[in-house]
């Protein structure tokens, strides 16, 4: 005797049951390749936001620092005393500026230094903010995200202008030639 049974025995992949709710390999694959590939448009546009960023950072900084150190100098008629790398000069205080942001390292590495008639690449300045390599810091020496903070300071140019690159490729904002 034999029983029928209600559908129809197909051999094959026709017979097994498909969930409506899940999702094919296949499927998931080509979902894992458009994200990957939108990921690999994105990340250049990331980058370039993210070193404009950082310019825009490092140039603020060097403007209110000139600022600060420009007005201590009107009001006490001469510029500070020569200091290292990380020391705040002394007629800063803690009321001008974020003194973490002088003695810590910047976005781009390197610390703040204030340069009293000193001599950099041959030629003396009277006044000038210099963005140096410290044993702790280490700046990224990056000529392109250089031009882009010249750019946001000055005219583009390293070579001319008040911010150039100074010695050891260093930043070095020129206030007072």
């Amino acid at each position: 005797m034999s029983v029928s049974l209600p559908f129809s025995r197909r051999i094959g992949r026709q017979a097994i049951p498909r969930s409506m709710a899940g999702v094919g390999l296949v499927e998931l694959m080509v979902v894992v390749t458009i994200i990957s590939m939108l990921m690999a448009l994105s990340v250049p546009s990331y980058q370039r936001i993210q070193k404009k960023a950082r310019a825009a950072a490092i140039a603020n900084d060097f403007r209110v620092f000139t600022a600060v150190l420009q007005a201590r100098a009107h009001e006490n008629g001469s510029w500070p005393a020569e200091t290292v790398a990380g020391v705040v000069p002394d007629v800063i205080t803690k009321d001008d500026i974020q003194l973490a942001t002088w003695i810590g390292p910047t976005v781009i590495g390197g610390r703040f230094d204030w340069e009293f008639n000193q001599i950099h690449n041959g030629i003396r300045y009277r006044a000038a903010l210099a963005l140096v390599d410290t044993a702790d810091a280490p700046l990224l020496v990056d000529l392109e995200l250089y031009r882009e903070i010249d750019a946001v300071l000055d005219d583009g140019n390293l070579a001319t202008g008040n911010l150039r690159l100074g010695q050891n490729n260093c930043l070095l904002f020129i206030i007072e030639p």
